[in-house]
């Protein structure tokens, strides 16, 4: 498993029950609205600030999904598309990938095809029997509660990015201070 994750250069995302809980709201005038983890956010903009591709792949069109995409930095976004297969192999041409180089993070059984074609596929703990049955990586999270964020730290520390990833929030290591501040005698 960690050998695929290694691979991997574009992480692919379901929406609905993969960043969400898969609950939508449905307001009187018609708009709807969905809740996002901000870990899976921090996450997902981890990944790209280190050089991992994120997509989101999404079987339904939805404005909540357009513009948390926009605040995540998220270029490629692809939305309703009844086939997720289609619009998989239409990205991963458009991006000169192999299905080697791609994992996917979904959680339902219209994400069974990808899951079985991509390098390294996940899921929420909460995802379907078929899909948990089928993947390389059942997160411990649920979907739109950390799940993406999990997939996200696999993949950089199969890659070896994460130790430094971290370190880039340390303002110096435990040692530099420990020999700033000596213990005193006191």
């Amino acid at each position: 498993m960690l050998k695929n994750a290694s691979r991997i250069k574009l992480l692919l995302l379901d929406v609905d029950g993969v960043l969400t809980d898969g609950k939508v709201l449905i307001h009187s005038d018609g708009s709807e609205s969905k809740q996002f983890d901000i870990r899976d956010g921090t996450g997902l903009v981890w990944a790209q600030r280190v050089g991992l591709g994120v997509g989101i792949l999404s079987a339904r069109t939805s404005a909540a999904t357009t513009h948390r995409a926009a605040q995540l930095g998220i270029p490629l976004v692809r939305q309703g598309d009844a086939s997720k297969l289609q619009g998989y192999d239409e990205i991963r041409r458009q991006q000169g990938l192999g299905d080697s180089d791609i994992a996917y993070l979904g959680d339902d059984l219209l994400d069974l095809p990808l899951v079985e074609r991509v390098g390294f596929s996940a899921c929420p703990a909460d995802a379907v029997r078929e899909v948990r049955a089928r993947v390389d990586y059942v997160c411990r999270a649920r979907g739109g509660q950390g799940a993406a964020r999990e997939v996200v730290e696999v993949i950089l520390k199969a890659q070896g990015r994460w130790t430094a990833l971290v370190a880039g929030y340390m303002p110096r290591s435990r040692s530099a201070r420990r020999s700033k501040n000596p213990p005193s005698d006191r």
